[in-house]
């Protein structure tokens, strides 16, 4: 009779944990925000753009760009507002050409992480191209790693995804590139559209991604291998075709560090808080 009461209070704690967790946030953080979803406001205006995003609850940026501004005059405006710029990105030939810019730059922003989000190529991404794309990021990442103490991270754009032997060119840059000096960016929407998985990536690689970009693609949207689809295809997260809590189930598991809502649509303004509003529904 004992242990059949301890049977039942067993049982019943159990099933009493089990709601809980399905009663606590998926994502209790608050997201950072890419500079690129906000890049016509931040053009004209930084310092007000700045506000709008700091009265959203935003405190972590992703800068693209320094929109005409030196980037002690961008670090001022965050500093400013209690807000920081945990990653810089930059064109593939800036971070080639002009590390020691980049480098600074970063520092000064206060960024840990130098993002590049595209590789120049013409016609079909090719195994030569990941070739020389590995070489250039082992240098780009070991110059900044060494000089700067900055993560270099390549950010996926859709063309990686060719077939190669049992896997994709982006398999192959990730096992060739050299894991002290290269991580990895997942923009989940671009590993979506030429018909990847978000989440096996991150399961088979959970050492590798340390930035995550949230998107979702319009329901009804054909990917392709291109790299590109109209900004009108960005919808809010929840209301496209990307199974989001399983992506971020997946990432919690992995070695993502920042979270930042990318929307390139020109109904960001209307979309982001939709998509935090979304975020913050999410159930365990």
């Amino acid at each position: 009779m004992k242990f059949k009461n301890l049977l039942i209070i067993a049982l019943t704690l159990s099933s009493n944990l089990l709601f809980a967790q399905k009663g606590k946030q998926l994502f209790p953080e608050m997201p950072g925000m890419v500079s690129f979803t906000y890049r016509s406001s931040l053009s004209k205006d930084a310092a007000a753009t700045l506000d709008t995003l700091k009265g959203l609850g935003i405190k972590d940026m992703e800068f693209s760009s320094l929109f005409g501004k030196t980037a002690a005059e961008l670090r001022k405006l965050l500093d400013e507002r209690g807000m920081k710029c945990s990653s810089f990105g930059v064109s593939y030939e800036q971070a080639l050409n002009k590390t020691q810019e980049v480098g600074e730059n970063a520092k000064t922003l206060g960024a840990k992480f130098v993002r590049v989000a595209w590789v120049p190529h013409k016609g079909a991404f090719t195994l030569a191209k990941a070739d020389s794309t590995v070489a250039d990021f082992n240098t780009i990442g070991k110059k900044l790693k060494d000089e700067f103490g900055l993560t270099f991270c390549y950010h996926n754009h859709g063309y990686e995804f060719e077939k190669h032997e049992d896997g994709t060119l982006m398999d192959y840059i990730i096992k060739k590139t050299d894991p002290n000096y290269v991580s990895f960016e997942l923009d989940i929407l671009w590993a979506f559209f030429p018909g990847g998985d978000p989440a096996g990536l991150l399961t088979k690689y959970p050492t590798r991604f340390k930035l995550m970009h949230m998107k979702d693609l319009r329901k009804g949207v054909v990917g392709n291998l291109s790299g590109g689809t109209p900004v009108t295809n960005d919808v809010a997260l929840g209301t496209g075709q990307l199974d989001i809590p399983a992506i971020l189930k997946a990432a919690k598991k992995s070695a993502i560090e920042h979270y930042y809502i990318e929307d390139e649509s020109p109904s960001y303004a209307t979309q982001v808080p939709q998509t935090m509003a979304y975020l913050k529904s999410l159930k365990k």
